[in-house]
């Protein structure tokens, strides 16, 4: 925390006045009427969303509710099911057409996401996509055929009949079958280990388009970018082999019918633990798996409410382990974690997956929303780190700190944008940024600060500064905005820009701008009034002005809009009247397009210093201003920034010494 909050401030010596400041010092690019130039919203303020960045009186959200029946093979690596998705229309408008999510077509040699990224995936790392078997709506008691239009990623339905508004409702049932994807699953896959195969299985059922305020039909393909859900809840079954262990969103309504007594035994003991309780330990998955194979199939039965989707993992390699979450309200959920007995050994060290997920869940909890859901879980596999609602995938061969930071950020997404539904496809940003930066701060709290401060390819991946790290991205002239359409940042940028620089935009809104108090306040608000709805990057800059107290358009331009770079100096430093005993007149200018708060420290003589803040207000109408001091003793030096907090890029002059 910067000396503006607290008691190391001193007093200016009157006002603090500007001689002849109003030219612009040589090479300057700070133009104050762009700096502080109104901020243009991209949605304008009505009666859904309201001019302090919260729903409004008339806020709607259709609503999606799905069950489903699914069979996992195997030995074909298909999943084939059928779906009923109860849909409503609670906006004020009449629908024709439905829209529809087929993620699964993806995977397709023809997808448009081939030709999006740095380059095309292999056409053996591809599958057929979605097989469609029948497309139907319910009309009355039974559901009939329905025409229906593909376009790579999406599929459009003719309704028969009109969904009326404001409560309309229907039933669309669809039964599919598709190919799982292997090393290309990305973000959903299978991989094998020396006890079974272990399946990844996400974005796995046709999901509801999002209908909304903004656009109507919001119609995104999936390129690279992740998704934009209807909320509602999921009820689902998946059946597979008698062997496998399936770990689920939600929670698990028949445990009586799929897991042992002994299994259900240990699950009860875990609900009263803080420590970790094994379910099912490594020896015996390599006993079952050495033995003979039990024949058949179970079916597990999982349901979740008020989710945007759900994932699951399925494997007969599975070791589990869980323990109790306390939530602050004296509710409970569960923490668990399944895994290879591979991820054991070597780098792996999944042991301590279940308490760092324990961590994650209480500390959200705690600061931010409590966890809605029963279940929290992390499966290891060979999907890198991909959240979904109640179940992350995380990379199977890590541990210690690499695990914790894997762990917390997975975790942290089911509030960013599982709760808090953020369109991840237009906005990655959001999701990404607000949950990294969380994250950053639960590694501040685990253990005393054990694995922190969090650097990785997400944030400060050089483990230095911040500030001075994200110089990179804002002297290149090529690096896009944060605001720039997620399906048009190159992969090059997207860590450094939807990641880093999202997250350290909110740090210095907390620890710079803001304060503490005004930030977690504004921030809190911002996340209880949008979770399970929609918000956009305009509600959430005008929550932020509105409950932190502060015009913060010069931010969201410069930080956001632009990618502008910040360059305070000090440029010169005299005593007033030309004596130590009436104090000092230290010259502050603004050099380059960004604007921020700064503490200015004059250093005496005597080893002693003093500390001003200086605001942003003071370049509205100044490119340099003369700061006076109060004080009776010799100056030896004057630095802006000396702690090095904000992200000024030239620092060779924030000092001007005078002996």
């Amino acid at each position: 925390m910067l000396s503006a909050f607290t008691a190391c401030a001193v007093l200016l010596a009157g006002a603090a006045h500007a001689a002849d400041t109003t030219a612009t010092p040589a090479h300057s690019r700070f133009n104050p009427l762009q700096t502080f130039a109104p901020f243009a919203y991209q949605y304008p303020v009505n009666r859904y969303r309201s001019a302090s960045g919260v729903p409004g009186p008339d806020y709607w959200q259709n609503r999606a509710d799905y069950a489903i029946s699914a069979t996992l093979d195997p030995a074909k690596k298909e999943l084939s099911a059928s779906e009923v998705i109860t849909y409503t229309n609670h906006s004020p408008d009449t629908l024709h057409m439905l829209w529809l999510q087929l993620d699964q077509n993806r995977y397709r040699t023809d997808a448009r996401g081939n030709f999006s990224g740095d380059k095309e995936p292999d056409a053996a790392s591809h599958t057929d996509g979605y097989r469609l078997k029948a497309v139907e709506v319910a009309q009355g008691k039974t559901f009939k055929p329905v025409h229906y239009q593909i376009s790579d990623t999406r599929m459009r339905i003719d309704l028969p009949q009109a969904l009326k508004p404001k409560d309309g409702q229907l039933r669309l049932r669809i039964v599919y079958s598709y190919t799982v994807p292997g090393r290309f699953g990305g973000r959903t896959d299978w991989y094998a280990t020396k006890n079974g195969d272990v399946y990844e299985i996400a974005q796995w059922f046709p999901r509801m388009a999002v209908y909304d305020d903004l656009r109507g039909w919001d119609t995104l393909p999936y390129l690279n970018n992740e998704f934009y859900l209807e909320y509602g809840d999921i009820d689902y079954r998946v059946t597979v082999p008698a062997n496998m262990i399936v770990a689920g969103s939600g929670e698990l309504v028949n445990p009586d019918q799929v897991l042992s007594k002994t299994q259900r035994e240990r699950l009860a003991k875990a609900r009263g633990s803080e420590a970790t309780v094994m379910i099912r330990t490594p020896a015996e998955v390599e006993a079952a798996a050495r033995g003979p194979q039990p024949k058949g199939t179970k079916t597990w039965h999982f349901r979740m409410h008020d989710t945007r989707d759900v994932a699951f993992g399925a494997s007969a390699a599975y070791v589990w382990d869980a323990a109790r979450i306390d939530l602050p309200s004296g509710k409970h959920a569960m923490a668990m974690s399944v895994y290879p007995v591979e991820s054991l050994s070597g780098k792996g060290h999944w042991q301590d997956s279940t308490q760092f997920v324990k961590h994650t869940i209480e500390y959200f909890s705690k600061r931010w929303l409590e966890y809605p859901w029963p279940n929290a879980i992390a499966e290891a596999g060979k999907v890198g780190g991909m959240e979904y609602p109640g179940i992350a995938f995380d990379w199977w061969q890590t541990g210690g700190k690499p695990l914790f930071g894997l762990t917390t950020h997975e975790v942290g997404h089911f509030w960013f944008p599982m709760i808090v539904g953020f369109d991840e496809r237009r906005a990655a940003w959001m999701d990404e940024g607000f949950n990294t930066y969380v994250d950053m701060r639960a590694a501040l709290d685990y253990q005393g600060g054990k694995y922190a401060p969090k650097c990785d390819a997400e944030y400060a991946p050089g483990c230095t500064n911040p500030v001075e790290e994200i110089q990179s991205v804002l002297h290149d002239a090529d690096a896009p905005p944060i605001l720039t359409k997620p399906d048009m940042i190159r992969e090059k940028y997207r860590h450094p820009v939807t990641y880093f620089k999202s997250a350290l935009g909110l740090n210095l809104l907390r620890e710079e701008i803001l304060g503490p108090e005004r930030f977690d306040v504004a921030f809190r608000r911002f996340v209880h009034a949008w979770a399970f709805k929609h918000p956009t990057p305009s509600d959430f800059f005008r929550a932020m002005d509105s409950a932190g107290g502060e015009d913060l358009s010069w931010f969201w331009n410069g930080w956001y809009k632009h990618n502008w770079s910040l360059d305070m100096a000090v440029t010169g430093v005299s005593y007033v009247d030309g004596k130590p005993s009436h104090g000092a007149k230290v010259t502050v200018a603004n050099l380059d397009r960004l604007v921020m708060p700064a503490t200015l420290r004059v250093n005496y003589v005597d080893g002693t210093h003093a500390d001003v803040r200086i605001p942003t207000a003071t370049w509205q109408q100044h490119h340099s201003f003369d700061v006076l001091v109060a004080g009776d003793k010799a100056v030896k030096s004057a630095t802006i920034d000396p702690d090095h907090v904000i992200p000024d890029g030239n620092r060779a002059n924030d000092t001007f010494t005078l002996h």
